[in-house]
C-alpha cells in the first residue's frame, strides 16, 4: 500500500504525514492561545494598549522579515533537493538555520530588555499572554532549528520536505502572533 492509501489526504502532502498531524495539533494550540489573547484584550483594552506600547515594534518587524526570509531559504532547499542538488539544499538549510538563530537572538534580547525593566509574567495579563505565546513559539523555533540541522545531515526529499513543513508552520504562527501582539489595538 502506498503512503497516500494509508493516510488518505495527508499522504498527498509533502513529507511525512505524521508531521502534518503534529502541525495541525500545534496550529490548534496556537489558535486557542490567540483566541484567548483576543478575548483578554476585549476585557481590558486600556491595559493591553498601554502594555503593548512598551514593546519594540521595530525589532519585532525585523524579526518577522528574518523569519520569513528563513522560510524562503527552506523552500529553496526543497527545490534544490528535488533537482538532485543535495549540497545546495544543505546550504539553503544552513542559511535558513542561521536566520533562525538571528530570530532567536533578537527575541532573547527583547526578553532581556523586558526583564531589565522589571516586566515579567506576573506584570499583568497582557505580559503573561505575551510571554506564553512568544515563549511557546520560541520553543518551536529551537525545535525547528534542531529539525533543520537533522534534515541537512540526512538530506533526502522526504526528510527535507518534512523538516521544512515544520519550519513553515513556525513562520505561519509568527505571522499570526506578530500582528496580534505588536500591532492590533
Amino acid at each position: 500500500m502506498s503512503q497516500e492509501e494509508n493516510w488518505g489526504g495527508l499522504g498527498a502532502l509533502p513529507g511525512n504525514p505524521l508531521m502534518w498531524v503534529l502541525i495541525g495539533s500545534e496550529l490548534l494550540v496556537f489558535g486557542a492561545g490567540l483566541i484567548g489573547l483576543a478575548g483578554a484584550r476585549l476585557m481590558q483594552p486600556e491595559l493591553f494598549a498601554a502594555s503593548q506600547a512598551s514593546l519594540d515594534r521595530v525589532t519585532a518587524t525585523i524579526n518577522t522579515a528574518v523569519l520569513l526570509t528563513s522560510g524562503y531559504f527552506a523552500a529553496l532547499a526543497v527545490l534544490a533537493v528535488r533537482r538532485g542538488c543535495v549540497g545546495r539544499a544543505r546550504a539553503w538549510l544552513a542559511a535558513a538555520g542561521l536566520l533562525g538563530l538571528v530570530f532567536l537572538s533578537l527575541k532573547i534580547f527583547e526578553y532581556l530588555e523586558k526583564a531589565e525593566a522589571g516586566i515579567g509574567l506576573e506584570t499583568n495579563q497582557f505580559f503573561m499572554l505575551y510571554y506564553l505565546l512568544t515563549g511557546f513559539h520560541l520553543a518551536h523555533v529551537v525545535f525547528g532549528l534542531i529539525i533543520l540541522a537533522l534534515v541537512a545531515v540526512f538530506a533526502r526529499l522526504d526528510t527535507v520536505e518534512t523538516g521544512t513543513a515544520f519550519w513553515h508552520m513556525v513562520d505561519l504562527v509568527w505571522v499570526l502572533i506578530f500582528p496580534m501582539i505588536y500591532l492590533v489595538r
